[in-house]
């Protein structure tokens, strides 16, 4: 078991081996919601003694496994927009300037990407960002950032991923 404080909420991971005792004496600061990573197997009295915690819970999955589903928008994401799913993520249009698109899996977009793009949310780099045009200021993937360079000029299709734990980008026909 791991507990650790996040901006919006305490991230709880049970292993498995968790005991219902452990979790009543745990001493949790008010006001924060939990977000509990079930990584193994729990019984139903460790459950229970979670839900007598009497907090708003939201249950992930485990990190490092494969996201389920795909979702694709068939839209243009604006300005103030956030898009996230713990799945793939394929954008038939344009991210602008100030929209988000955070996936557990890859970001993949049928367009011009400007705002922001997030594959491998959980902390997978082994996911990719896809554009036609990627012209974002800056991207993420798994727990790597990179920002675009100040002269930045886009030719055709490129792929964003991690090599040597740093993110490249380069032409998509490359590979």
């Amino acid at each position: 078991m791991r507990l650790r404080a996040t901006p919006k909420a305490l991230a709880l991971r049970l292993d498995g081996g968790e005991t219902p005792e452990e979790l009543r004496n745990l001493r949790l600061p008010e006001g924060l919601p939990l977000e509990v990573e079930v990584a193994g197997p729990v019984s139903g009295q460790v459950l229970e003694a979670l839900l007598e915690l009497g907090r708003p819970l939201t249950l992930i999955p485990p990190r490092n496994r494969l996201p389920a589903g795909t979702l694709v928008l068939s839209k243009t994401l604006r300005s103030g927009e956030r898009v996230e799913h713990p799945g793939t993520v394929v954008v038939l249009g344009d991210v602008n300037p100030g929209a988000e698109v955070v996936a557990g899996g890859d970001v993949i977009v049928v367009g011009k990407l400007r705002g922001l793009a997030h594959a491998g949310a959980g902390g997978d780099e082994e996911r990719f960002i896809f554009a036609l045009e990627l012209a974002a200021k800056q991207v993420r993937i798994g727990p790597h950032l990179a920002q675009a360079p100040e002269e930045q000029d886009t030719q055709g299709p490129e792929i964003a991923r991690v090599q040597d734990g740093k993110i490249v980008v380069e032409p998509a026909r490359k590979r």
